[in-house]
């Protein structure tokens, strides 16, 4: 019973995230930004997808985070998240980009992830 609860779950997770990148995509000058978030840490990757390319990435796991913060998993660790990916983006000289929130819904954390990078300079 347990298993088959964990397969329906999985599933359910694989059709929201199908449905969203549906709706989005990636491009050479407006590249998408993918969220993950694990129970500790949270990751984000910015792809173009006409390429298959990981452009640039950042984690709460990196050194500059970690001299700037000391806790990973609150909402102004994820502004502060945000703001060093929008910095490493601009030094690419990419100013747009799509927001991919994956299959967490816009709140909490990944909504503070994104005003972080539009704090940092970034529209979407």
């Amino acid at each position: 019973m347990l298993k088959d609860k964990m397969e329906l779950k999985k599933k359910a997770k694989i059709r929201v995230r199908k449905r969203i990148r549906r709706k989005i995509r990636g491009l050479e000058e407006k590249p998408r930004v993918y969220v993950f978030k694990s129970n500790r840490y949270i990751y984000a990757q910015v792809i173009n997808d006409e390429k298959n390319m990981v452009l640039a990435a950042a984690s709460s796991l990196e050194k500059e985070f970690k001299e700037k913060n000391k806790n990973y998993k609150n909402r102004e660790a994820c502004e502060l998240l945000g703001e060093i990916l929008a910095k490493k983006l601009l030094e690419k000289k990419i100013q747009r980009v799509v927001f991919d929130r994956g299959i967490y819904p816009y709140h909490g954390r990944i909504k503070a992830l994104a005003e972080g990078m539009r704090k940092g300079g970034l529209v979407f």
